[in-house]
């Protein structure tokens, strides 16, 4: 296994991956509109900050981190906007090995903590604890939807 640095000319791949981790159980989300996936990979995939990581086994690409460098006055931290793993390779230990790859990673790019948010009722909630992740106290997530 290796990890290696995504750029844009992998989007393909990556949707591909993505798709077919998100639009099934647990998540099931409706990714079918390709220009929104289009524009949604680009927007975390093509910022100046942007760091998108990716987890080959040989030339299959298993694992993705889409994420970004963040400076913040406590520090400088990679934002992980979405973390996947291809769903045959779930529950294997494999994530939790990407996880402390990405920590290596980072910490040679002077990061000094990851931030991420997920949904607490699904599997990815008790993954993000078991490799050491801790809730915040005092933070929220908040939301204004317009219907």
């Amino acid at each position: 296994m290796e990890i290696r640095k995504l750029e844009n000319n992998q989007i393909d791949e990556i949707k591909t991956l993505f798709k077919n981790v998100f639009m099934n159980e647990p998540w099931n989300d409706d990714w079918s509109n390709e220009k929104q996936l289009d524009e949604y990979m680009l927007d975390l995939s093509g910022n100046r900050n942007s760091l998108s990581i990716g987890l080959y086994d040989g030339n299959e690409l298993v694992a993705v981190s889409l994420g970004s460098i963040m400076h913040w006055c406590t520090g400088t931290e990679y934002y992980i906007y979405e973390f996947f793993v291809a769903r045959e390779r779930q529950g294997k230990g494999l994530g939790t090995e990407f996880i402390k790859d990405i920590i290596e990673y980072v910490k040679k790019l002077d990061v000094n903590h990851i931030f991420l948010q997920t949904e607490r009722e699904l599997p990815a909630y008790s993954f993000y604890q078991k490799v050491g992740f801790k809730e915040l106290d005092g933070h929220a997530s908040l939301v204004k939807r317009f219907d």
